[in-house]
């Protein structure tokens, strides 16, 4: 049934090119998952196990999640990690949580023991320099919670040192836009699960239904108030933004809510950093993406 709902797997490839990345991080792999909702229903073990396959066979310099491994319950995390521990990568596997990773009654301490106890580093509002001192990576708490303080982390990394960014919500971005941001992963959104081509989401309809829908009527339009909540900008959805000066890419997800995903498959994404061409400062070349591959 998950399969049903929820469409193959795709495997999007991109290559971003980031000012003042050192020759040696040329060709850097990355490989992002997110939004697994593993709780026996939103993701199927198949679909698991070929993400994990497809991560390994990229054989990625870094691994990184950027959220919501659970649902509501905190407990599936236990078997979930049981197949993460396979993941392989040559500096390790990071993460930052989602808001349904920290929704639940300690959730959120659940989700990080079980995640470090396979060897995950789950950042909360850190930098780490697991690639060397010449790129950082930071992992900021949820959008959502009351700890969410960009502004302490980002302080501290000198301006001339390339940044990663997990950030579960691409909410985020918006306020982020004060520092310098060469790529921000981010999840949450699904992608839509709903997608017109050539249009986008579907939520990006919601605005017009809720101004021209009597209000008594809300209730009985699948998702109208939920998908409302999820996300200011619908339009920064799926895929690869500018937002001022950063760049931001959004992974649609491997779990599916009903009633299931539509031109909106679940995806891993591999990430290729390259040199960016020119002097090297911010305005030449700072997360601006050289090329997107899609393909299975």
């Amino acid at each position: 049934m998950a399969w049903v709902f929820s469409g193959q797997l795709r495997v999007e490839r991109i290559t971003v090119a980031i000012a003042n990345l050192p020759p040696s991080l040329q060709g850097t792999k990355l490989v992002q998952l997110t939004d697994l909702h593993y709780d026996g229903f939103r993701l199927s073990e198949a679909m698991l196990a070929e993400a994990i396959q497809v991560s390994n066979q990229a054989e990625p310099d870094l691994v990184l999640l950027t959220g919501d491994y659970i649902t509501y319950q905190p407990e599936p995390i236990h078997q979930l990690v049981r197949r993460l521990k396979y993941l392989e990568s040559r500096a390790g596997v990071y993460a930052v949580l989602g808001n349904h990773d920290i929704y639940h009654h300690q959730a959120k301490t659940t989700v990080t023991e079980a995640l470090t106890q396979i060897g995950v580093r789950v950042l909360w509002n850190e930098i780490v320099y697991p690639l060397g001192k010449e790129l950082a990576l930071v992992g900021l708490a949820d959008f959502w919670s009351r700890e969410f303080n960009p502004a302490p982390v980002m302080n501290q990394i000198a301006p001339q040192i390339p940044r990663i960014v997990l950030s579960h919500n691409p909410d985020t971005a918006e306020p982020l836009q004060e520092w310098r941001i060469d790529l921000q992963l981010s999840g949450h959104t699904h992608g839509g699960q709903v997608v017109i081509p050539g249009f986008g989401p579907i939520a990006l309809l919601l605005p017009i239904l809720r101004r021209y829908v009597p209000r008594p009527l809300h209730k009985w339009i699948p998702f109208l108030r939920e998908c409302y909540q999820v996300v200011d900008h619908w339009e920064w959805g799926q895929g690869m933004h500018q937002i001022g000066a950063n760049c931001m890419y959004v992974n649609r997800g491997l779990g599916t809510y009903a009633p299931g995903r539509l031109f909106c498959p679940p995806e891993v994404t591999i990430i290729t950093l390259a040199r960016a061409k020119g002097t090297g400062n911010r305005e030449q070349g700072m997360g601006k993406p050289v090329s997107l591959e899609t393909g299975n």
